[in-house]
């Protein structure tokens, strides 16, 4: 296999198996480790990177094309937990931007972008992610030449989340609404689930559903180890 017939994705979940069947089996190699030894051995024309927040090394990037998926529309929403952000504030609708990686995180120039719903828990977003990804790097995979433009627009940052910002403080929380939307938004698997320290237990929360105007979880206990 030549060159360039090779196409690489690096991907560190599958979060559904039926997505991939898009993907032509003949020139594509999926792996879920990233080690430069390995590419150099594969020698890709293309590296795609989904679900990707790992570290990237600059020879990776500086000696192969590499482009990765942000679930925000650049340069809006550069940085970590785009999802849970933009549900934060109380965005519906987003876009998937393909664009090419560089020395500073989620500003290089795109190539393609496409609509993605924020609609559902988590796990239901990042599966739709995934598919429209996948549809994106098949119709890139395809380009003659690759065109990348410049990200144009105001910048904003946002901050990754982390397991301590699962808790939910109802104090913020003042609609029904808004405590949907949290629980959804940490609702994937292996993700911290949103949780209430109701001593000397933790709750956590999933599962949700807006009916009728009230909401119905699932919560599971456990005891809470903290001293």
């Amino acid at each position: 296999m030549n060159k360039k017939n090779k196409i690489l994705i690096i991907t560190k979940k599958i979060w559904n198996k039926e997505n991939f069947k898009i993907i032509p089996k003949k020139n594509f190699l999926i792996l879920n480790k990233l080690n430069y030894k390995t590419i150099e051995k594969i020698n890709p024309k293309i590296i795609f990177f989904i679900h990707w927040s790992k570290f990237i090394e600059k020879k990776i990037f500086e000696n192969f094309e590499c482009i990765q998926f942000h679930s925000t529309d650049l340069p809006f929403g550069r940085g970590g937990s785009p999802i849970q952000n933009q549900i934060l504030m109380g965005i519906k609708n987003t876009k998937i931007t393909a664009f090419k990686i560089g020395k500073k995180i989620d500003c290089g120039p795109f190539l393609l972008k496409r609509f993605l719903k924020l609609q559902g828990s988590a796990q239901e977003i990042y599966i739709n992610m995934e598919k429209i990804s996948l549809q994106m790097i098949v119709k890139i995979s395809k380009m003659e030449k690759l065109l990348f433009k410049k990200q144009i627009g105001k910048v904003t940052t946002f901050k990754r989340r982390r397991k301590n910002h699962s808790q939910i403080k109802l104090n913020k929380i003042n609609t029904i609404e808004k405590l949907y939307d949290y629980i959804r938004m940490l609702d994937a698997d292996d993700y911290p689930k949103a949780f209430m320290k109701l001593y000397p237990f933790i709750a956590k929360l999933s599962n949700a559903k807006l009916i009728n105007k009230k909401l119905k979880a699932t919560i599971e206990f456990e005891k809470n180890s903290e001293k």
